[in-house]
């Protein structure tokens, strides 16, 4: 996957891309107005283009294995982000599941003492002791995705909204069988591992968007985020429900299998909506050509922000746009749905499966 910047990034609003500081939105005030002096409310915050070289940071990366299309690009994406800054050096240790290894590895960065970490742990809790140790020794700590077990083993986090993403999903579900004129409808769900709280929080705003709208889930299963499982959860599924008027698909990764036993079964009868984001769903939906018509963004370009992010941290910079001196201690993306309408202004953030 190419690397475009994150979502929010794009539009506008995070680390100041566009190099707009709060002096430079009240530049634009017309020329009859007095100009604030700098002690006004107006002119505080962070002043001038964040994306200007600053000091030099060395930032410290690790992440899990990259078996997964979606981890894979949080790899890749991290590592781009890091080239587009002649003031950051990216130290980043080879991807594992192993969890000794992976605390192994943070370990080795504190060592070498970077500026900054920016860790996506392969178990939050698992990590949480190595983080903290980063912390204390002075080592300010980006926290991607997968949440420590405290605050205090991190000055920030960025991650996906996984209860909305599913609220999301079943909005547009909800909204496309309204249009269509259909009542009391069988709406299908191919979750991800039911045993992750993220598998918990989608399927729950699935639950909840759905009966604000007087709907409710219908068959679902388990498969566990690959291919593989994807088809053959999916065929038992098709199996089990010979009427179909929706699907909702938590990953796209797992998507490919789901796609597939659908189209071996020959189905139609319904359409389906993805999770994630992937660059081989997006390219289906601008086809428009099979029963899938959106996917709902948990997009790994927070891997891009979170480069970003560590770098204002390293150059002690607040994030240009806000009036704050500080970067924020929490960013959560946020859950677009992604549909034939607007598919091309979001392949940018797609990831290949």
């Amino acid at each position: 996957m190419t690397e475009n910047g994150s979502i929010l990034a794009r539009r506008g609003f995070l680390l100041g891309a566009a190099g707009l500081g709060a002096g430079a939105v009240l530049a634009g005030c017309t020329s009859n107005e007095a100009p604030q002096d700098e002690g006004s409310p107006q002119a505080a915050g962070n002043q001038g283009s964040n994306t200007e070289p600053g000091p030099p940071v060395t930032i410290g990366f690790s992440a899990p294995a990259a078996d997964h299309g979606w981890m894979a690009a949080v790899t890749i994406n991290a590592r781009a982000q890091a080239e587009n800054y002649p003031d950051v050096t990216l130290n980043a240790t080879e991807g594992t599941n192993d969890v000794v290894q992976q605390i192994a590895q943070v370990e080795s960065l504190i060592n070498a003492k970077v500026g900054v970490l920016v860790i996506l742990p392969f178990d939050g809790k698992a990590l949480t002791s190595v983080a903290q140790k980063a912390m204390d020794a002075g080592i300010p700590v980006i926290n991607v995705d997968r949440v420590f077990d405290t605050p205090l083993a991190y000055r920030a986090w960025i991650g996906g909204d996984n209860y909305r993403m599913g609220v999301n999903a079943g909005n547009y579900i909800a909204e496309e069988l309204k249009r269509k004129g259909v009542a009391n409808p069988i709406i299908g769900e191919v979750a991800g591992i039911d045993a992750l709280p993220l598998t918990q929080e989608r399927s729950k705003g699935f639950k909840d968007a759905l009966q604000k709208h007087g709907f409710s889930v219908g068959p679902r299963v388990a498969a566990e985020f690959t291919p593989e499982s994807g088809q053959q959860k999916t065929a038992n599924l098709l199996q089990g429900a010979p009427k179909l008027d929706a699907l909702w698909n938590h990953d796209d990764d797992q998507g490919i299998g789901v796609v597939a036993a659908i189209e071996n079964a020959g189905r139609s009868d319904f359409f389906m909506v993805g999770g994630a984001g992937s660059r081989n769903m997006m390219e289906r939906i601008k086809a428009d050509n099979s029963v899938i018509k959106a996917t709902v963004l948990y997009s790994p370009s927070m891997a891009s922000s979170a480069v970003a992010m560590a770098r204002l941290l390293g150059q002690s910079k607040g994030i240009g746009d806000l009036a704050e001196h500080e970067i924020p201690s929490e960013l959560t993306t946020y859950s677009a749905v992604v549909t034939k309408e607007n598919v091309d202004s979001y392949m940018d953030v797609s990831f290949d499966s």
